[in-house]
């Protein structure tokens, strides 16, 4: 059975490329909910608008730097505040 048809005409690079891209905001997208389970488990109450800012981002340092915040933060606003300094 020829299977030809089923085999993509991307060249491996850009498929490669699509790869990483999907593995970097699936990390992404894991990291953000950490973030907000951290929130969660604490109490914490978050605002849809907080709660946007977190999913939307896609930089691991910044998301890291959320979750830190987040475990000692005494609201979910304050895991900006060195943003909201700058």
């Amino acid at each position: 059975m020829d299977l030809s048809f089923y085999k993509s005409r991307i060249p491996e690079g850009i498929r490669d490329e699509g790869r990483e891209e999907g593995r970097a905001e699936g990390e992404a997208r894991r990291a953000a909910q950490d973030v907000l389970e951290v929130l969660d488990a604490r109490g914490i109450d978050v605002p849809a608008a907080v709660r946007e800012r977190i999913v939307s981002c896609r930089d691991p340092e910044t998301l890291r730097r959320w979750h830190r915040r987040a475990v000692i933060a005494p609201s979910a606003e304050q895991i900006f505040s060195e943003e909201q300094d700058e």
